[in-house]
């Protein structure tokens, strides 16, 4: 008879990338894990998966049985939900991941917020370099940027322009770029994050249409910047832009104090820059919790834009 724990045996096999990473997610050794997979495949007659010493991957039935598992795992999770009389208490475990910046800024305090509304709800916070597509071991992403995996469900929640930005200190000693391309002559501040191509700065060339006395054009075109300095971390990159270091593309919800307190400068507004909105990712439309329904709802109304509130 299948068991609840061979059910989590094969959702950790196909979260984790080797025997060894799926041992750590639920807590026990590898040969122990090893063993109980091997009497479940022995259980149902099939090869669930297929492993070395470094690598694993399940095979199509070992596949099957995780996407149908998970969704009886989901089932059961929310089962004792469906028996409060009260709809508004959420119980369980949500677990949100997001990037440093916007998560401390942003989703910290969303959150926060959340938690007041919902105290018998446990919420874990993981705040991840790339939390796209490391994203198995969550149950919703906020995620900064281009998403380019449609396995999960996205959902906009608001737009994010990105800001040329310099300090005072730096444009009156090297000058203030007319055009992107003179950012080729310029020390520029690179952040390295979500695997993008972060030397590679896309713009939209302002300008008038032909035939038009006010309308704009809005030919795509692109820069190839050389870093004099570059950082995983996007507030880093912000603060030595606000010592004077070299221009930085950041997104707007991280330079707007500074341009407005005069620490920062923004540069080459007229031009637009490639824009990273902000979306919440869920795995799936289907056997979402209750938690996770609520969940959406609120951070829609928190940090989405006012036209979607």
């Amino acid at each position: 008879m299948i068991q609840i724990e061979d059910l989590r045996l094969v959702e950790a096999l196909a979260q984790a990338p080797s025997l060894s990473a799926a041992a750590r997610l639920l807590n026990v050794t590898p040969p122990a894990l090893s063993a109980r997979l091997r009497k479940l495949e022995a259980t149902l007659g099939l090869a669930l998966a297929t492993r070395t010493s470094r690598q694993l991957s399940l095979t199509a039935e070992g596949e099957r049985f995780a996407r149908e598992g998970a969704a009886l795992l989901a089932q059961l999770d929310a089962l004792p939900e469906s028996f409060r009389r009260d709809d508004s208490r959420l119980t369980g475990t949500l677990r949100v991941a997001a990037p440093f910046g916007y998560g401390r800024h942003h989703v910290a305090p969303a959150l926060a917020r959340f938690a007041q509304l919902h105290p018998d709800l446990h919420l874990q916070l993981d705040l991840r370099e790339t939390p796209w597509p490391d994203k198995h071991d969550s149950d919703a992403v906020i995620h900064v940027g281009a998403v380019r995996d449609s396995s999960w469900i996205a959902r906009p929640l608001a737009p994010n322009a990105r800001w040329l930005c310099a300090s005072p200190t730096y444009l009156r000693r090297f000058g203030t770029p007319a055009e992107p391309h003179d950012l080729l002559r310029h020390r520029c501040i690179c952040i390295r994050e979500n695997d993008e191509d972060v030397t590679l700065w896309r713009f939209r060339r302002p300008g008038v249409a032909k035939g038009a006395r006010s309308s704009r054009t809005t030919a795509r075109d692109s820069v190839r910047v050389v870093p004099a300095y570059t950082s995983n971390d996007g507030s880093v990159a912000r603060e030595w832009a606000e010592q004077g270091l070299g221009l930085v593309l950041r997104s707007e919800w991280d330079t707007r104090e500074a341009v407005a307190a005069g620490t920062l400068v923004r540069v080459l507004a007229d031009w637009t820059f490639d824009s990273a909105p902000v979306t919440l990712l869920v795995p799936t439309r289907r056997g979402r919790t209750a938690r996770l329904q609520a969940l959406m709802a609120f951070l829609d109304e928190t940090l989405g834009t006012p036209s979607r509130r």
